[in-house]
């Protein structure tokens, strides 16, 4: 009997092409959340000091993500804890939505408060602590979902540091050995840009270090604040990216996920868009109303949603009073797949983001 697995064939001969099946928007209700950390505290400290539960959509499969690249958690930590030190090949966005604390990543100290928002790079080594009277909570968003589904989602508990963790440091590559060095290098083939690159730069490539950076909300409000001075004839979104410069062009906080802080005057409504980047809203102030896909959702401070799966067609509206918000969107992953299709208006154009021309708003006219 032959028990060697064979790969089957599927005819799409003459099919039409198969439409996007797209996630349904989802609101999780702040008295939701409210639940979860009340049960997470409750819970007897585990042993890797991890108090956790994942926010999972409905239609997740291996992936466990509230998107289907996008896994987030809820962390919280009592007073006086910590977790245990940890590393993986997933990279994190964090953000403290309750009470203050720190973080230790890959050496660097983060002191961080409310709404504060902090990126965890991949492999480096990490704890967050809680050195403070008050219950810390951080929503964690992680490309661990599209890692998961790939099945190559590296993590390791309690891993060396220092000198031990590099025990294979005789395979690392000295850019200052000669004989590590192709002589040949990478080489053009033809006048059109085709090149050939040689096995030694393959497993050796330029190296941009990515680092913890730390974006503090009242740092970051005290900009925000200044675009409510643009008018209402502003056709674009009042909102600033949370940049890190190790993404170059293609616009992130990591090299995955965008995270931007948002404000909504009172009684402002978007223009209806759509994009290929899936988008997670958490609002902490004000309240409003999402129209996605023709259906009315309406959400309010501490609620988490997301508000734009992926191509779908999606616009928000404040009610009377302003709104904050984070987001978190993977357009640099798509910027780097070459799949950030974008339409600003539905009545303009549908562009791919990165490889040809973007946008432009009216904001020096409404300034």
């Amino acid at each position: 009997m032959n028990d060697e697995l064979k790969a089957g064939f599927e005819d799409r001969t003459g099919q039409a092409t198969p439409g996007v099946n797209l996630w349904p928007s989802i609101v999780i209700p702040k008295e939701d959340i409210d639940a979860q950390i009340e049960r997470l505290a409750s819970l007897p400290p585990p042993i890797n000091g991890r108090r956790r539960a994942l926010v999972v959509h409905p239609m997740a499969d291996s992936g466990r993500g509230l998107a289907p690249g996008i896994q987030v958690s809820i962390d919280v930590l009592k007073p006086g804890e910590r977790t245990r030190p940890i590393r993986h090949n997933s990279s994190q966005v964090n953000f403290c939505i309750g009470g203050a604390g720190r973080s230790l990543i890959g050496g660097k100290q983060i002191v961080f408060s409310q709404y504060d928002v902090w990126n965890t790079p991949s492999m480096a080594i990490y704890q967050h602590f809680n050195d403070t009277n008050g219950l810390q909570v951080r929503l964690t968003y992680s490309n661990a979902a599209l890692l998961e589904k790939m099945n190559v989602h590296y993590i390791e508990d309690d891993p060396p540091s220092g000198p031990a963790a590099h025990s294979e440091a005789a395979e690392v590559a000295d850019p200052n050995d000669p004989s590590r060095v192709n002589p040949f290098g990478t080489f053009r083939i033809s006048d059109d840009g085709a090149y050939l690159m040689p096995y030694e730069k393959l497993i050796n490539p330029d190296v941009i270090e990515s680092k913890a950076l730390h974006w503090p909300w009242k740092i970051v409000k005290e900009h925000l604040d200044k675009l409510t001075a643009l008018g209402s004839s502003y056709v674009g979104r009042r909102l600033y990216l949370l940049y890190n410069p190790v993404s170059g062009r293609t616009n992130g906080t990591t090299h995955n996920f965008f995270a931007t802080m948002t404000v909504r005057p009172p009684n402002i409504v978007d223009r209806p868009h759509r994009h290929a980047a899936a988008a997670i809203n958490y609002y902490f102030s004000g309240s409003g109303r999402s129209t996605v896909e023709g259906k009315i959702y309406r959400w309010k401070a501490g609620d988490l949603m997301l508000s734009a799966p992926g191509l779908a067609v999606h616009n928000h509206a404040s009610n009377d009073e302003p709104v904050y918000e984070l987001t978190i969107q993977d357009s640099p992953l798509n910027i780097a797949m070459d799949s950030l299709l974008w339409q600003e208006s539905l009545k303009g154009p549908i562009t791919l983001l990165g490889s040809h021309t973007g946008f432009q708003t009216n904001r020096a006219k409404a300034a």
